[in-house]
């Protein structure tokens, strides 16, 4: 259960309903998640939320289906099992399949081990990876 409580849409102030609205139609459904309801509780956070992740998760150099995979990625790391599930079902609407998931999740694997053991050994950047971009 949500700490705060889930605002549903007939029960969300103006501002609150104006955000849900614009979920609606951007995302092309009825219904609006629970993360949303949830974080409905503070207005500004909701809209904040909502604006950043519009900007981020738009198609750019990335295509929408590598941020969702990243995105799956990054919540598997941070074992955010709600993350997990609904990047999970986003990414697979954009395209990810089956075998491209386990893929992706044994590359998770990979590289929170040798995150872990480069951290934990302390080694020192090469010299040649310090400015991949010639900065």
């Amino acid at each position: 259960m949500a700490t705060l409580g889930l605002i549903e849409y007939r029960d969300a102030a103006p501002e609150v309903r104006a955000v849900y609205e614009d979920i609606l139609e951007v995302r092309a459904t009825d219904r609006i998640n629970n993360f949303w309801k949830a974080i409905a509780n503070d207005a500004a956070t909701l809209k904040r939320t909502w604006e950043s992740i519009k900007e981020i998760m738009r198609p750019g150099a990335l295509d929408p289906l590598t941020k969702e995979m990243i995105y799956v990625a990054v919540s598997v790391t941070n074992q955010c099992g709600y993350c997990i599930a609904s990047h999970t079902a986003a990414a697979k609407k954009t395209g990810m399949t089956s075998e491209m998931f386990a893929e992706l999740m044994a590359v998770v694997g990979m590289a929170n081990e040798t995150n872990r053991l480069a951290a934990g050994y302390q080694v020192e950047i090469d010299e040649a990876f310090l400015h991949p971009f010639g900065v």
